[in-house]
């Protein structure tokens, strides 16, 4: 007497290839940013209220021109007290504007690396010459919670 299965064949489960996270998983998009001429106190404010340590300087193009930093404001509002000079300098005087950006297609890891050796705490992100994005060190954080127990590729 012959014993019949039924369970039918049995086929291995496919293993899905994992795609490495991308910063532009994780970038954030809607991004508070600022303009040359504004005023350091009205970026003092802005960055108080809504609780940011810095933001991309942008023309009215949208394409990137520099980094405004609480750092910055504490400069100018040292310098102005130091010098004598009026507080009503603009971001133009005291932005950064070699700024260092980051690809939207790299992968979280090495982005990771890049803010390690930079000692940066955002990065923007750029395409085609305009500001798309950007990412911070909490955003790599996040990331790598999200990923945690994949393999990295």
């Amino acid at each position: 007497m012959a014993i019949k299965s039924f369970q039918g064949r049995r086929t291995q489960p496919k293993k899905e290839e994992l795609k490495p996270a991308l910063v532009s998983d994780y970038m954030t998009t809607k991004l508070i940013t600022f303009k040359p001429n504004q005023p350091m106190a009205e970026v003092m404010q802005t960055l108080i209220k809504n609780k940011i340590s810095g933001g991309p300087v942008v023309n009215e193009n949208n394409e990137l021109l520099g980094i405004i930093s609480e750092g910055d404001c504490i400069k100018q509002i040292s310098d102005s007290k130091y010098y004598n000079l009026p507080i009503n300098a603009t971001v133009e005087n005291h932005m950064v504007k070699n700024v260092e950006t980051i690809a939207e297609n790299l992968n979280i890891f090495d982005a990771a690396k890049q803010f390690v050796e930079s000692k940066r705490r955002r990065f923007p992100i750029v395409k085609n010459g305009k500001l798309i994005g950007q990412i911070s060190q909490k955003n790599i954080l996040i990331a790598a919670l999200e990923q945690k127990g994949q393999n990295w590729k």
